[in-house]
């Protein structure tokens, strides 16, 4: 059995238009299978139709896995059957939304432990956005935005805690970069921040970068004396420990 964990998170991109192709091939290439079990976890979407859909469409017909969907919004299956779905797959995708709702039905039902078992067999676990946040300690989310009609602002949500650091989605294409230096700053912590298509990539304890667009780029923030320090995270084919990016430097 393979109990390499692997991860592949998100910063944004529209899947409709194939705009992460490459990063979407490598999370099926991870799979290390041709017609790999792909499950789609709409949750933070609220289990858009169309956003299924265009799943099917894009890993189902575009790349021919074997799609299939796990729908927790108006009928959730039971534990044993939520679990049989997602540990007999070969990848786990992830959508965007509201991932402060995302987080908290999925720790009603439990889908917070089965993924923690996915994880420890080496099914290989990605998604966009909310569904890059999820797999980090905390990320930096518009969940407010989903259920106010008056301002709000950026907030730092619980994620299942997989790797150490707090992660931030659509970085340069939502204008996150101050809010999520202000977040840094007030809260500490490694920041990741990824702009749409780019991805960062975990293997083991290692990790890279990838992109599917040539100005897609991802960040490292830490706060040293007060103040987040920013700094670009290299494009390399090889990998670098995970430990390096993970420490105040």
């Amino acid at each position: 059995m393979n109990t390499t964990r692997k991860i592949v998170a998100i910063g944004g991109g529209e899947l409709k238009f194939l705009e992460t192709a490459d990063i979407d091939k490598r999370i099926i290439e991870l799979t290390g299978k041709t017609r790999p079990k792909a499950l789609f976890i709409p949750t933070a979407s609220g289990d858009a139709a169309g956003y299924i859909d265009t799943f099917e469409a894009c890993y189902g017909k575009h790349f021919g896995c074997q799609t299939r969907t796990l729908n927790l919004i108006q009928s959730p299956p039971t534990f044993e059957k939520m679990s049989a779905l997602v540990l007999e797959s070969d990848l786990i995708y992830v959508g965007g939304g509201n991932t402060y709702g995302m987080m908290k039905t999925w720790r009603r039902l439990g889908l917070n432990t089965v993924l923690a078992e996915a994880a420890s067999r080496g099914i290989v676990l990605s998604g966009l956005s909310a569904g890059a946040i999820c797999w980090f300690k905390y990320g930096c989310s518009d969940s407010r935005s989903f259920s106010s009609n008056v301002a709000w602002d950026y907030i730092r949500v619980s994620g299942l805690g997989f790797i150490n650091a707090v992660y931030c989605p659509h970085y340069h294409f939502e204008k996150r970069e101050d809010a999520f230096s202000k977040m840094i700053e007030k809260r500490g912590g490694i920041g990741i921040a990824c702009d749409n298509n780019a991805a960062i990539e975990i293997v083991g304890n290692d990790y890279r970068v990838l992109a599917s667009a040539p100005n897609a780029k991802a960040y490292k923030l830490f706060k040293r004396n007060g103040r987040a320090i920013v700094s670009e995270l290299p494009q390399e084919n090889e990998y670098t420990p995970l430990d390096d990016l993970l420490k105040r430097k």
